[in-house]
Protein backbone atom coordinates (compact mmCIF):
# COMPACT_ATOMS: atom_id res chain seq x y z
CA UNK A 1 0.00 0.00 0.00
CA UNK A 2 1.08 3.82 -0.33
CA UNK A 3 2.78 5.19 2.18
CA UNK A 4 4.29 8.45 2.96
CA UNK A 5 7.17 9.78 4.29
CA UNK A 6 8.65 13.25 5.67
CA UNK A 7 12.19 14.67 4.44
CA UNK A 8 12.76 18.22 4.45
CA UNK A 9 12.81 21.56 5.79
CA UNK A 10 9.31 22.12 5.41
CA UNK A 11 7.61 18.63 5.27
CA UNK A 12 7.54 17.18 2.08
CA UNK A 13 6.36 13.92 1.10
CA UNK A 14 7.63 11.33 -0.52
CA UNK A 15 5.68 8.15 -1.69
CA UNK A 16 6.47 4.55 -1.45
CA UNK A 17 5.23 1.23 -2.31
CA UNK A 18 5.87 -0.50 1.10
CA UNK A 19 4.25 -2.15 4.02
CA UNK A 20 6.89 -0.92 6.46
CA UNK A 21 8.43 2.70 6.50
CA UNK A 22 11.40 3.61 4.75
CA UNK A 23 14.05 5.98 6.15
CA UNK A 24 15.11 9.06 3.62
CA UNK A 25 18.29 7.90 1.60
CA UNK A 26 17.96 4.05 1.99
CA UNK A 27 16.53 1.68 -0.53
CA UNK A 28 12.49 0.69 -0.61
CA UNK A 29 11.25 -2.06 -1.06
CA UNK A 30 10.13 -1.59 -4.68
CA UNK A 31 14.30 -1.14 -5.44
CA UNK A 32 14.54 2.03 -5.67
CA UNK A 33 16.99 4.01 -3.83
CA UNK A 34 15.66 7.28 -2.07
CA UNK A 35 19.36 8.32 -3.13
CA UNK A 36 18.80 8.07 -6.60
CA UNK A 37 15.95 11.09 -6.70
CA UNK A 38 18.92 13.26 -4.39
CA UNK A 39 21.34 12.64 -7.01
CA UNK A 40 18.91 13.91 -9.72
CA UNK A 41 17.66 16.94 -7.48
CA UNK A 42 21.85 17.75 -7.12
CA UNK A 43 22.41 17.31 -10.63
CA UNK A 44 19.60 19.66 -11.77
CA UNK A 45 20.78 22.15 -9.06
CA UNK A 46 24.17 22.13 -10.46
CA UNK A 47 23.11 23.19 -14.03
CA UNK A 48 20.71 25.84 -12.93
CA UNK A 49 23.08 27.60 -10.86
CA UNK A 50 25.81 27.38 -13.38
CA UNK A 51 23.94 29.36 -15.41
CA UNK A 52 22.76 31.21 -12.61
CA UNK A 53 26.37 32.35 -11.96
CA UNK A 54 27.35 33.23 -15.49
CA UNK A 55 23.80 35.42 -15.24
CA UNK A 56 25.54 37.26 -12.81
CA UNK A 57 28.47 38.37 -15.11
CA UNK A 58 26.15 38.57 -18.34
CA UNK A 59 23.82 41.13 -16.95
CA UNK A 60 26.90 43.35 -15.48
CA UNK A 61 28.11 43.74 -19.19
CA UNK A 62 24.16 44.42 -20.12
CA UNK A 63 23.54 46.60 -17.13
CA UNK A 64 23.44 49.91 -17.69
CA UNK A 65 25.39 50.39 -21.26
CA UNK A 66 22.75 48.49 -23.39
CA UNK A 67 19.33 48.46 -20.88
CA UNK A 68 17.81 49.71 -17.14
CA UNK A 69 17.42 47.21 -14.65
CA UNK A 70 13.33 47.76 -15.04
CA UNK A 71 13.41 47.32 -18.56
CA UNK A 72 15.44 44.13 -18.02
CA UNK A 73 13.26 42.81 -15.72
CA UNK A 74 10.35 43.09 -18.40
CA UNK A 75 12.43 41.28 -20.99
CA UNK A 76 13.04 38.46 -18.10
CA UNK A 77 9.67 37.87 -17.23
CA UNK A 78 8.06 38.68 -20.51
CA UNK A 79 10.38 35.76 -22.11
CA UNK A 80 9.96 33.39 -19.06
CA UNK A 81 5.95 33.77 -18.84
CA UNK A 82 6.13 33.02 -22.76
CA UNK A 83 8.59 30.33 -21.86
CA UNK A 84 6.39 28.19 -18.76
CA UNK A 85 3.00 28.98 -20.63
CA UNK A 86 4.29 26.78 -23.57
CA UNK A 87 5.76 24.20 -21.47
CA UNK A 88 2.35 24.21 -19.70
CA UNK A 89 0.64 23.20 -22.84
CA UNK A 90 3.11 19.77 -23.34
CA UNK A 91 2.35 18.66 -19.91
CA UNK A 92 -1.21 20.24 -19.00
CA UNK A 93 -2.48 16.56 -18.89
CA UNK A 94 -0.17 15.61 -16.25
CA UNK A 95 -0.55 18.80 -14.11
CA UNK A 96 -3.10 18.62 -11.63
CA UNK A 97 -5.52 21.33 -11.59
CA UNK A 98 -5.09 24.72 -9.55
CA UNK A 99 -7.63 26.26 -7.98
CA UNK A 100 -8.58 29.89 -8.35
CA UNK A 101 -7.38 30.39 -5.36
CA UNK A 102 -4.26 29.03 -6.13
CA UNK A 103 -3.94 31.03 -8.99
CA UNK A 104 -4.18 34.48 -7.57
CA UNK A 105 -1.96 33.58 -4.65
CA UNK A 106 0.78 32.71 -7.51
CA UNK A 107 0.18 35.62 -9.32
CA UNK A 108 0.61 38.03 -5.92
CA UNK A 109 3.82 35.81 -4.93
CA UNK A 110 4.90 36.53 -8.96
CA UNK A 111 4.44 40.39 -8.12
CA UNK A 112 6.14 40.71 -5.03
CA UNK A 113 8.81 38.11 -4.65
CA UNK A 114 9.60 37.10 -8.22
CA UNK A 115 9.30 41.14 -10.09
CA UNK A 116 10.88 42.15 -6.64
CA UNK A 117 14.13 39.75 -6.63
CA UNK A 118 14.79 40.19 -9.83
CA UNK A 119 14.57 44.03 -9.76
CA UNK A 120 16.59 44.07 -7.17
CA UNK A 121 19.25 41.92 -8.85
CA UNK A 122 19.53 44.02 -11.89
CA UNK A 123 19.94 47.62 -9.97
CA UNK A 124 22.34 45.91 -7.57
CA UNK A 125 24.74 44.90 -10.56
CA UNK A 126 24.21 47.89 -12.40
CA UNK A 127 26.22 49.57 -8.94
CA UNK A 128 28.13 46.69 -8.23
CA UNK A 129 30.57 43.51 -9.17
CA UNK A 130 29.01 39.66 -9.61
CA UNK A 131 31.39 38.72 -7.17
CA UNK A 132 29.66 40.89 -4.65
CA UNK A 133 26.22 40.38 -5.98
CA UNK A 134 27.08 36.47 -5.62
CA UNK A 135 28.20 36.87 -1.93
CA UNK A 136 25.12 38.00 -1.07
CA UNK A 137 23.00 35.46 -2.88
CA UNK A 138 24.85 32.71 -1.11
CA UNK A 139 23.35 34.38 2.00
CA UNK A 140 20.15 32.51 0.53
CA UNK A 141 20.86 29.51 3.03
CA UNK A 142 20.51 31.62 5.85
CA UNK A 143 17.44 33.81 4.98
CA UNK A 144 15.76 30.05 4.10
CA UNK A 145 16.65 28.87 7.56
CA UNK A 146 15.19 32.08 9.54
CA UNK A 147 12.07 31.84 7.41
CA UNK A 148 11.68 28.10 8.32
CA UNK A 149 12.32 29.12 11.71
CA UNK A 150 9.64 31.88 12.20
CA UNK A 151 6.78 29.45 10.67
CA UNK A 152 8.20 26.87 12.94
CA UNK A 153 8.82 24.44 9.84
CA UNK A 154 12.39 24.04 11.27
CA UNK A 155 14.70 23.51 14.76
CA UNK A 156 17.26 25.62 15.90
CA UNK A 157 20.57 24.20 15.44
CA UNK A 158 23.26 26.05 16.90
CA UNK A 159 25.36 24.59 14.20
CA UNK A 160 23.74 26.71 11.31
CA UNK A 161 22.85 29.87 14.05
CA UNK A 162 27.12 29.66 13.57
CA UNK A 163 27.38 29.43 10.31
CA UNK A 164 24.88 32.10 9.25
CA UNK A 165 26.61 34.25 11.88
CA UNK A 166 29.88 33.70 9.63
CA UNK A 167 27.76 34.13 6.82
CA UNK A 168 26.54 37.66 7.55
CA UNK A 169 30.02 38.22 8.85
CA UNK A 170 31.64 37.67 5.22
CA UNK A 171 28.54 40.04 3.83
CA UNK A 172 29.08 42.59 6.33
CA UNK A 173 32.74 42.82 5.36
CA UNK A 174 32.52 42.69 1.64
CA UNK A 175 29.88 45.97 2.18
CA UNK A 176 32.55 47.86 4.51
CA UNK A 177 35.54 47.20 2.61
CA UNK A 178 34.16 47.83 -1.25
CA UNK A 179 35.28 50.64 -2.81
CA UNK A 180 33.97 52.75 -5.52
CA UNK A 181 36.27 51.81 -8.67
CA UNK A 182 35.57 51.69 -12.85
CA UNK A 183 34.07 48.15 -12.46
CA UNK A 184 31.58 48.97 -9.31
CA UNK A 185 30.10 52.98 -9.41
CA UNK A 186 28.20 52.46 -6.09
CA UNK A 187 29.44 49.38 -4.40
CA UNK A 188 27.09 50.52 -1.07
CA UNK A 189 24.10 50.88 -3.33
CA UNK A 190 24.83 47.95 -5.19
CA UNK A 191 25.37 45.52 -2.44
CA UNK A 192 21.89 46.83 -0.51
CA UNK A 193 20.11 46.01 -3.25
CA UNK A 194 21.41 42.46 -3.51
CA UNK A 195 20.80 41.99 0.01
CA UNK A 196 17.44 42.64 -0.49
CA UNK A 197 17.16 40.47 -3.44
CA UNK A 198 18.61 36.94 -1.79
CA UNK A 199 15.99 37.55 1.04
CA UNK A 200 13.00 38.28 -1.45
CA UNK A 201 14.47 34.79 -3.31
CA UNK A 202 14.49 33.30 -0.12
CA UNK A 203 11.06 33.81 0.69
CA UNK A 204 9.91 33.15 -3.12
CA UNK A 205 12.00 29.49 -2.73
CA UNK A 206 9.91 28.70 0.60
CA UNK A 207 6.49 29.48 -0.94
CA UNK A 208 7.32 28.12 -4.11
CA UNK A 209 8.75 24.49 -2.24
CA UNK A 210 5.24 24.62 -0.91
CA UNK A 211 2.87 24.86 -3.97
CA UNK A 212 5.11 22.34 -5.54
CA UNK A 213 4.25 19.44 -3.28
CA UNK A 214 1.11 19.47 -4.95
CA UNK A 215 1.18 21.38 -8.09
CA UNK A 216 3.47 21.17 -11.51
CA UNK A 217 6.26 23.34 -11.60
CA UNK A 218 4.83 24.65 -15.43
CA UNK A 219 1.65 26.05 -13.08
CA UNK A 220 3.76 27.46 -9.96
CA UNK A 221 6.12 28.94 -12.40
CA UNK A 222 4.30 30.33 -15.26
CA UNK A 223 1.59 32.18 -12.66
CA UNK A 224 4.43 33.25 -10.98
CA UNK A 225 6.73 35.06 -13.92
CA UNK A 226 2.59 36.34 -14.99
CA UNK A 227 2.82 37.95 -12.21
CA UNK A 228 5.91 39.27 -12.40
CA UNK A 229 5.59 40.58 -15.82
CA UNK A 230 2.67 42.47 -15.27
CA UNK A 231 3.76 44.12 -12.15
CA UNK A 232 7.14 45.14 -14.18
CA UNK A 233 5.15 46.30 -17.29
CA UNK A 234 2.98 48.43 -14.84
CA UNK A 235 6.49 50.20 -13.53
CA UNK A 236 8.15 50.17 -16.57
CA UNK A 237 5.32 52.51 -18.18
CA UNK A 238 6.26 55.29 -15.44
CA UNK A 239 9.90 54.76 -15.42
CA UNK A 240 10.22 54.57 -19.31
CA UNK A 241 11.23 51.66 -21.73
CA UNK A 242 15.21 51.49 -22.02
CA UNK A 243 16.45 48.79 -23.75
CA UNK A 244 19.31 49.58 -26.73
CA UNK A 245 20.38 46.64 -26.72
CA UNK A 246 17.57 45.58 -28.92
CA UNK A 247 18.72 47.91 -31.59
CA UNK A 248 21.92 45.87 -32.31
CA UNK A 249 21.91 43.42 -34.63
CA UNK A 250 20.68 39.91 -33.79
CA UNK A 251 24.32 37.72 -34.08
CA UNK A 252 25.96 41.08 -32.12
CA UNK A 253 27.67 40.48 -28.88
CA UNK A 254 25.44 42.49 -26.71
CA UNK A 255 22.02 40.53 -28.84
CA UNK A 256 23.76 37.44 -28.22
CA UNK A 257 24.05 38.19 -24.35
CA UNK A 258 20.76 38.95 -24.02
CA UNK A 259 19.87 35.72 -25.84
CA UNK A 260 21.49 34.19 -23.27
CA UNK A 261 19.87 35.57 -20.52
CA UNK A 262 16.57 35.38 -21.73
CA UNK A 263 17.07 31.53 -22.53
CA UNK A 264 19.39 29.65 -20.22
CA UNK A 265 19.44 31.75 -16.74
CA UNK A 266 15.74 33.15 -16.86
CA UNK A 267 13.68 29.63 -18.19
CA UNK A 268 15.99 26.78 -18.22
CA UNK A 269 17.50 27.85 -15.07
CA UNK A 270 14.34 28.06 -13.47
CA UNK A 271 12.63 24.99 -14.80
CA UNK A 272 15.71 22.78 -13.81
CA UNK A 273 15.25 24.78 -10.01
CA UNK A 274 11.76 23.18 -9.92
CA UNK A 275 12.81 19.86 -11.02
CA UNK A 276 14.81 20.03 -7.49
CA UNK A 277 12.54 21.71 -5.46
CA UNK A 278 10.39 18.64 -6.18
CA UNK A 279 13.73 16.55 -4.97
CA UNK A 280 15.38 18.23 -2.44
CA UNK A 281 14.66 20.08 1.08
CA UNK A 282 14.69 24.24 -0.05
CA UNK A 283 17.25 24.68 2.43
CA UNK A 284 19.63 22.23 0.39
CA UNK A 285 18.32 23.98 -2.66
CA UNK A 286 19.10 27.26 -1.34
CA UNK A 287 23.07 25.83 -0.58
CA UNK A 288 23.61 26.61 -4.32
CA UNK A 289 23.69 30.02 -4.19
CA UNK A 290 27.16 29.23 -2.88
CA UNK A 291 28.01 27.55 -6.78
CA UNK A 292 26.48 30.84 -8.14
CA UNK A 293 29.45 32.34 -6.36
CA UNK A 294 32.24 30.21 -7.53
CA UNK A 295 31.34 30.27 -11.43
CA UNK A 296 30.85 34.10 -11.06
CA UNK A 297 34.10 34.75 -9.18
CA UNK A 298 35.98 32.79 -11.63
CA UNK A 299 34.20 34.42 -14.86
CA UNK A 300 34.50 37.80 -13.52
CA UNK A 301 38.27 37.29 -13.17
CA UNK A 302 38.71 36.19 -16.55
CA UNK A 303 36.42 38.76 -17.90
CA UNK A 304 38.07 41.90 -15.98
CA UNK A 305 34.64 42.82 -14.29
CA UNK A 306 36.11 42.53 -10.76
CA UNK A 307 39.42 43.77 -9.22
CA UNK A 308 41.15 40.69 -6.90
CA UNK A 309 41.02 41.93 -3.91
CA UNK A 310 42.27 40.04 -0.48
CA UNK A 311 39.47 41.36 2.08
CA UNK A 312 36.57 40.07 -1.27
CA UNK A 313 38.58 36.37 -0.76
CA UNK A 314 38.22 36.57 2.94
CA UNK A 315 34.72 36.87 2.70
CA UNK A 316 33.86 34.38 -0.17
CA UNK A 317 35.99 32.21 2.17
CA UNK A 318 33.57 33.26 5.17
CA UNK A 319 30.39 32.08 2.64
CA UNK A 320 32.11 28.70 2.29
CA UNK A 321 32.75 28.06 5.82
CA UNK A 322 29.13 29.18 6.71
CA UNK A 323 27.53 26.89 3.77
CA UNK A 324 29.18 24.13 5.11
CA UNK A 325 28.28 24.28 8.70
CA UNK A 326 24.68 24.57 7.58
CA UNK A 327 25.08 22.01 5.16
CA UNK A 328 26.63 19.83 7.88
CA UNK A 329 24.07 20.69 10.34
CA UNK A 330 21.22 19.19 7.72
CA UNK A 331 23.02 16.43 7.01
CA UNK A 332 23.36 15.21 10.60
CA UNK A 333 19.44 16.07 10.52
CA UNK A 334 18.87 13.81 7.24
Amino acid sequence: MNQEIERGNIGEKVKVNSGTSVEPGKVASSGTPESHGALKGNLYMLLSKTFSGLNENALRYLLPTWMNAFTGVVLRLGFGTLFFWVWGLFTRKKSPKASTRDILTLFLVGAIFVFGYMFTLLEGLTYTTPISSSIFISLQPAFVYIICLCIRTDKLSWDRVLGIIIGFGGALLCVLTQKGSDVASDPLKGNLFCLGSAVLFASYLVIEKIYLKRLSSATVSKWTFFGGAVAATILVCFTGWDARVLTEGLFSTPMLVLLFVLIFPTSVSYLLQDFGLKLLPATVVALYGDWILIVAAVTSYILGQDHFSWWQILAIGMMLVSVYLVEHAESKKA
